[in-house]
């Protein structure tokens, strides 16, 4: 895979030395970048991507999900002031960050199978920086026209025309930018609440903070850096080149099929030449101002827009689409040498990150069907590791605590078993002999120390294994017993 870095390693004639003075700096001068727009399926299906992940971004907070009385109703919250992720009927507590874990492996699975597979679809068709720079261009083009007119526009000097559009284009980014970082805020509080408190000034300084810095980043990152952004900021062209091979689909300039490249005048043969006319219709329709035809490069995003507008010129041209499309270095190559194309979707990464990602899935489905809304956590006391009483018998000290996950208040009954017990002791409340009922609230979690005394001779060894059991008489469901295991420790054990 050929890779094209001049961007980067830099150092035009024209860029200063980093210490001032003469000769190649650094970094190369960043050239303005106007991209032409173009029309075809795959600026197409970029709109209607573009459309639906906007949606979904300003839109999820304001989806009202039913839940009991007292909980929130929005679909999806992150509610950090109580400890609590809601995601529809999902709710998740903060010691269940394994999840989120697991879902972030998930998504960087899925990310590495579809790289591998498709190249950079990620990038050129759902980042966020793609996203809204798609959208931003879009403004720049109503206020100041496409390519050439906004070149123009550029160098004229200033007055009353270009003022107005450049002031229009800043003021509608500005906006775009305020309602991005007004739409992230509604994640973390309650949307409609919040929406009223922040324009009366009563919300949160981390509120109007959050929003502030949202703002500046979206409208800094999407209309001021754009290509930038991908190439210095971002890690992931320099890890994708680890994810992609010869076999991988991407954005391909068919130079089998191209080359030699030359001008052509209507009426001239097509003999012993390629098809491409070298009009720079891919150059100038690409957002990172690259060419295409230098083969894979670090800034490429794979977004495909030189594909719709090398189809456009193909056709005026009276030749087959597809001289630029999504295809293998290794078919290209097979093509050049005369033999046929062979493409291998399924090799060793490929089944490596599927079944991974199978393996995550499944590990995670399990864990979501092992979930239960109450829990029993129980710890034994090492300091001291038993009392002996005056009449002999043996106490040990247990640390219990109780969940409730439920939307609705329970009753637990706490036991505790393994051993003969004579007596047991709930500081605060009155065990009945055999167990103590413990009410816990909804979303809550409950604490008791638990005392147990045990007669010395009915005791055989020195570490006796014991039990405490809590069971809940729950109307939705069947009656549920969660146990926790434990030791009873007696004279002899080791600390």
């Amino acid at each position: 895979m050929t890779v094209v870095i001049d961007r980067i390693s830099g150092g035009g004639d024209d860029a200063p030395p980093p210490g001032g003075g003469h000769g190649p700096g650094l970094y190369q001068k960043r050239k303005a970048i106007y991209p032409k727009l173009v029309h075809g399926t795959f600026r197409r299906l970029k709109w209607i991507l573009m459309g639906l992940m906007l949606a979904i971004y300003y839109g999820t907070p304001w989806i009202r999900w039913p839940r009991p009385a007292g909980a929130p109703e929005q679909a999806v919250l992150i509610d950090f002031a109580h400890g609590r992720f809601y995601f529809f009927m999902f709710d998740l507590w903060p010691d269940e960050v394994y999840f989120i874990t697991g879902l972030l492996v998930l998504a960087a699975l899925a990310l590495f199978l579809a790289t591998a597979w498709l190249g950079r679809l990620w990038c050129g068709y759902a980042c966020p920086q793609t996203v809204w720079t798609d959208l931003f261009l879009y403004v720049e083009r109503l206020f100041e026209g496409d390519r050439n007119a906004r070149m123009r526009l550029a160098k004229a000097g200033w007055g009353p025309d270009k003022i107005l559009r450049k002031g229009g284009k800043h003021l509608v980014w500005l906006a775009i930018a305020a309602a991005t970082g007004g739409a992230w805020i509604f994640y973390f509080e309650d949307a409609p609440t919040l929406f009223a408190n922040f324009f009366a000034g009563e919300a949160s300084v981390t509120a109007y903070f959050s929003f502030g810095l949202l703002a500046f980043t979206t409208y800094t990152l999407a209309g001021t850096l754009r290509e930038q952004v991908c190439i210095y900021m971002c890690p992931w062209p320099r890890i994708q080149g680890a994810m992609v091979d010869r076999h991988s689909l991407q954005v391909t300039y068919r130079y089998d099929r191209g080359e030699p490249r030359a001008a052509h005048r209507k009426g001239e043969t097509w003999a012993g030449r390629g098809d491409c006319i070298d009009c720079q219709a891919c150059v100038v329709a690409c957002p990172m101002g690259i060419d295409i035809r230098h083969g894979s490069q670090l800034e490429c995003i794979n977004c495909a827009l030189c594909i719709d507008a090398c189809d456009e010129i193909m056709v005026k041209v009276e030749r087959p689409t597809g001289l630029i499309g999504y295809d293998s270095d290794e078919a290209v190559t097979r093509r050049s040498q005369g033999l046929k194309a062979v493409y291998r979707p399924i090799r060793p990464r490929t089944v490596f990150y599927g079944l991974a990602l199978f393996a995550v899935c499944a590990i995670m489905i399990w864990g979501f069907l092992q979930r239960t809304p109450y829990q029993l956590h129980v710890a034994r006391d090492r300091n001291p590791l038993f009392v002996r009483l005056s009449d002999g018998s043996i106490r040990n000290s247990y640390s219990v605590k109780v969940v409730n996950r439920s939307y609705q208040p329970r009753s637990f009954r706490v036991t505790f078993s393994g051993v003969p017990v004579r007596q047991l002791q709930v500081p605060g409340l009155m065990p009945d002999g055999t167990g103590v009922t413990v009410t816990v609230a909804s979303g809550e979690q409950r604490s008791i120390r638990l005392l147990a005394t045990v007669p010395a001779d009915r005791l055989a060894q020195a570490l006796t294994p014991a039990e405490v059991t809590a069971t809940v008489d729950d109307v939705d469901a069947p009656v549920r017993t969660l146990a926790a295991h434990t030791m009873f420790v007696s004279e002899g054990a080791r600390p």
